[in-house]
């Protein structure tokens, strides 16, 4: 039995979860709403204020299956309820962030600054503190969609392991390379 698939999935008093037909679950809560069709094989149940999910057979598709929907519909419920937030600093001279409206622009080094439009679902703000390296804060209901943008955002200047300059998540540890050493 997959140890993740058959833990129950329990339901906050604020969030509203709809099982309908071609098994495609909705949930509703104050951070907004979430839909996700799931795989016909898989049984999706509400029973007294918990979510369950069934598989039908022990064949290793149905295994796989088992553990990433109920993960999806648990990641679903948290991010209605509490949402979910990311954190990225830009560590390097001169790097600058700004946002206006839904357009995060940034200073990277290049010769442009680069403009990148913001999904709705997504809310970003950018704040830059005398001292400190500017700090970009994504905000988003869909955990999926917004580690997609942060992952975009980063793959415009990796972390470099000499300097450790680059666009990095906030707490990431970056594994620092020694530079040449001179000759005698």
């Amino acid at each position: 039995m997959s140890r993740i698939g058959k833990l129950p999935i329990a339901l906050p008093n604020n969030i509203e979860v709809s099982i309908g037909k071609d098994n495609v679950v909705t949930v509703k809560g104050p951070k907004g709403t979430l839909t996700t069709a799931v795989d016909k094989d898989i049984i999706v149940k509400e029973q007294d204020n918990q979510i369950v999910v069934e598989r039908p057979t022990e064949q290793k598709r149905h295994k796989a299956m088992h553990g990433l929907y109920r993960s999806l519909i648990n990641n679903m419920i948290i991010g209605v309820s509490e949402g979910y937030k990311e954190q990225l600093e830009l560590v390097g001279v001169g790097y600058k962030a700004a946002v206006q409206g839904n357009i995060l622009e940034l200073a990277l080094g290049y010769s442009h600054n680069i403009f990148l439009s913001m999904p709705e679902e997504v809310s970003a703000t950018a704040v830059t503190e005398k001292g400190k390296a500017p700090l970009i804060t994504l905000e988003s209901n869909d955990k999926q969609l917004i580690g997609q943008v942060a992952a975009k955002i980063r793959s415009l200047r990796k972390v470099e392991p000499y300097k450790g300059k680059g666009i990095r998540f906030v707490g990431e540890v970056i594994r620092r390379k020694a530079g040449k050493t001179a000759s005698k």
